[in-house]
């Protein structure tokens, strides 16, 4: 039987757990391509996005990155590096099941970058909680669910830089490759 609550020290008492697949930090027309490929193959992706942190009240900045995890690879999107709206919309609109925790703060995001009508939206957060999860973030429900930890660290780092760390790279890739395991992880578990 899961548990439908964790404690930090609970949390910190796993193991910790990267994602150590493929992953395309997509910078030209190629790999947007080949992105657009290995998207139209799938049922279902692991979809998240990251900006950079604001330290003043009223202050907002635009997505900076989106980072989509197939069976295949993860891919990054560093959105003000290149324009990725073309392959992101036809993902977004597509029937291809996208799932994240708190995916519906990402797409109104995106939405104030590009226009698109999102299709197959799955937000796992919301759905733990309707189904009596206490705790419903992403590095809660992979520790209950999946049974590893996923290290926070570089969560509040300048996502709009032009050239990611290999540790927000690493960071980036495992949110977006988790989201897609605890999808798969509910299927199994009949939590839809």
């Amino acid at each position: 039987m899961v548990p439908n609550s964790i404690t930090k020290d609970e949390i910190n008492a796993l193991a910790v757990r990267r994602y150590d697949g493929r992953v395309v930090l997509v910078t030209n027309t190629a790999e947007a391509e080949q992105a657009a490929e290995d998207f139209a193959g799938e049922r279902l992706v692991g979809f998240d996005t990251e900006t950079r942190p604001t330290f003043k009240v009223g202050q907002k900045f635009p997505v900076a990155l989106a980072q989509v995890a197939t069976a295949r690879a993860v891919y990054l999107f560093q959105l003000p590096r290149m324009d990725c709206a073309p392959v992101l919309r036809a993902l977004l609109e597509s029937a291809t099941i996208k799932a994240g925790v708190g995916i519906g703060d990402d797409i109104k995001a995106l939405r104030e970058l590009f226009a698109f009508e999102p299709q197959s939206i799955v937000d796992l957060g919301a759905l733990a909680r309707r189904k009596g999860y206490e705790r419903s973030g992403v590095r809660a429900l992979a520790a209950m669910l999946l049974g590893f930890r996923i290290p926070k660290g570089t969560k509040t780092s300048n996502w709009a830089a032009p050239r990611l760390s290999p540790q927000q790279i690493a960071y980036a890739a495992t949110d977006a490759w988790a989201c897609r395991e605890l999808h798969l992880m509910f299927e199994t578990r009949g939590i839809f």
